[in-house]
């Protein structure tokens, strides 16, 4: 089932959650929306699903204008932040539930019922606690079931609104792994909120990142992180060091470097702002060529990462890099002690705000 999407907007009064948001979803596809609170991603997926009304714009399952449809009959399941379960049902009833309140010429026989629901306890993989209570059950097992649920009517379109952000990391973990597979094994079409980073870029196929109610960019997750459309992507998706730089003729200096912008080559002298990950920072013992001295001001074991904190000697700016254990301790590196410093990869952006100032 694809979703379309066509300049669609809402207004909470004054603020302006989504703003003129066009989008495609492909079927079969799973898709993260992501971005910082207030983004619009929420609201966004609400309106897909039937439980807001946009103030303009469409909403078209398959090519069908479901814009004024009521979410019953949209076929959409919908799985929430903090589960919704039903505490006085058991976990059977709670996922049989949208099957049993079905109009009678609808409704699955109570045999075909109870098949349905201990297949989906089975994927799961949650089938022995059919009897038991959600007060039961730990916050990953209600979660599943939650989905479980959502599953049991055949929706359409699976959609799903920050499903692990009750949880907590190592648990986060593990479900995003099995949601991944559990989606590669039923191919329902499926859209997942989140403002976690590592979560979008792991768990789906394609990444809308928004912010402020607009589509910053929409793309697969190794796309936006290694080619950021602007300066809210590349800061949003992951760690980075912000350089102060100039553009003279299709070159950004940084100090005493320079890096090669060809694409701002007719640029006489611009501020800039170059972006460079941690990991895109080679770390030296020894002076190199084109490296910056610096002073190392913290050292931070993260099991097989090691996080160094540096201030240049030349800028004074503080650098964080990160490189393996095994190259920290080739280095012999030590806090206080000195180190130098090269960036493999940058991207450099005009500094809009320095310009209009």
């Amino acid at each position: 089932m694809s979703i379309e999407v066509q300049h669609v907007n809402k207004r909470f009064g004054d603020f302006v959650a989504v703003d003129n948001v066009s989008l495609q979803f492909n079927e079969g596809e799973l898709t993260a929306l992501l971005g910082p609170s207030g983004s619009g991603k929420t609201t966004l997926l609400r309106i897909i699903a039937g439980l807001e009304q946009p103030d303009s714009g469409t909403i078209r399952f398959h090519g069908q204008d479901v814009t004024d449809q009521h979410v019953s009959s949209r076929g959409v399941g919908f799985v929430f932040q903090h589960y919704a379960l039903f505490k006085h049902m058991t976990v059977f009833d709670n996922v049989a539930y949208g099957l049993t309140v079905r109009p009678r010429a609808t409704r699955p026989s109570k045999q075909e019922i109870r098949r349905r629901v201990m297949h989906l306890l089975e994927m799961v993989q949650l089938h022995w606690t059919a009897d038991r209570m959600p007060s039961q059950l730990s916050g990953g097992q209600r979660q599943r079931i939650a989905l479980a649920r959502a599953l049991a009517v055949e929706p359409r379109v699976l959609l799903l609104d920050e499903p692990f952000g009750a949880l907590d990391a190592k648990v986060r973990a593990e479900l995003r792994a099995w949601l991944r597979r559990l989606h590669d094994e039923i191919h329902v079409t499926s859209l997942f909120v989140t403002h976690d980073q590592e979560e979008a870029l792991e768990v789906s196929d394609r990444v809308v990142v928004m912010n402020k109610g607009r589509v910053e960019q929409d793309g697969d997750p190794q796309t936006l992180y290694d080619q950021p459309a602007n300066p809210f992507v590349y800061d949003f998706l992951g760690n980075v060091n912000l350089f102060r730089a100039r553009i003279r003729d299709g070159y950004a200096d940084i100090g005493s470097l320079r890096l090669r912008t060809p694409e701002y080559a007719g640029q006489k002298d611009s501020p800039a702002i170059a972006y460079i990950r941690p990991h895109d920072i080679e770390v030296f013992n020894v002076p190199a060529d084109g490296a910056l001295p610096a002073r190392i001001e913290r050292v931070a074991v993260v099991g097989p990462r090691v996080r160094l904190e540096l201030r240049t000697e030349a800028s004074d700016e503080v650098v964080h890099a990160e490189l393996s254990k095994r190259h920290y301790l080739a280095l012999t590196l030590q806090q206080g002690g000195s180190a130098w410093i090269r960036p493999v990869n940058a991207r450099v952006f005009l500094d809009d705000e320095a310009v209009a100032a």
